[in-house]
């Protein structure tokens, strides 16, 4: 068993077939979860940046080779070195503007697309060990991205579900209503500890809009408070985010 698995960590034919296959399927296994919830980056982009990291790492892999066996001498002669790491340090480096590009900040003041974004980050480094032949790390990896992408949201809900902070946004019709909002809040025994503003812009006809940032007395608070806000009459928009 282990000498098959020294075999497939050498430079053959047989060894970068199997690496380039597990890129494709691993990388679009993990994509096939963001492609279900409509994500930006899906199974494709996610098989796409896998497999190019895997080959990155593998034609570091060949440079070294060839420099110290076919190319040798003129290596030698003009002084050339090479480094196995900095091909894979580029990729890390390149797929943050891709990333960048999964993040959006929606008009709620909210943050979206952070998951895909590390998804993303982390599909190109388990490229990198498909692509260096570390079978067993790949593996493990590959078990603990697929597990936090499908079962610690529901962990993540509970914990947001049962946490006594919450974010409301609340968009209303003048800035003068904004103190009704602040009493309700108050009378269901919340404290405001952090408020974004937005005032508004005439010429597009945007109404003001507020993040309240709250501490309640106790979990079972989040309703109350979102059915006190929603009563008022001047409050067009409410959502906890």
């Amino acid at each position: 068993m282990w000498g098959g698995l020294e075999y497939l960590r050498e430079m053959n034919v047989i060894s970068i077939l199997l690496r380039l296959v597990l890129a494709m399927l691993f990388g679009g296994f993990i994509g096939l979860e963001r492609e279900r919830k409509r994500r930006p980056a899906g199974f494709r982009t996610y098989m796409l940046v896998c497999l190019g990291a895997a080959l990155t790492m593998l034609l570091s892999q060949y440079e070294s080779f060839m420099v110290t066996t076919a190319w040798r001498e003129t290596a030698a002669e003009i002084g050339l070195r090479t480094d196995v790491s900095r091909f894979g340090a580029q990729v890390i480096n390149g797929i943050g503007f891709l990333g960048a590009g999964t993040i959006i900040v929606t008009g709620k003041q909210e943050v979206k697309g952070l998951t895909t974004a590390a998804g993303l980050w982390a599909s190109a480094c388990m490229g990198l060990a498909i692509g260096a032949g570390f079978y067993e790390c790949v593996l493990l990896g590959f078990v603990l991205i697929f597990l936090t992408n499908r079962l610690l949201p529901f962990v993540e809900e509970a914990i947001i579900e049962n946490a006594r902070n919450m974010n409301i946004y609340v968009e209303f019709q003048t800035l003068d209503d904004l103190g009704d909002i602040i009493g309700r809040i108050k009378s269901q025994g919340g404290q405001i500890y952090e408020v974004d503003l937005d005032r508004g812009r005439e010429e597009r006809s945007k109404n003001p809009s507020a993040v309240f940032s709250i501490r309640l007395p106790s979990r079972h608070y989040h309703v109350r408070v979102l059915a006190a806000i929603s009563e008022l009459e001047s409050v067009y928009t409410i959502d906890e985010i």
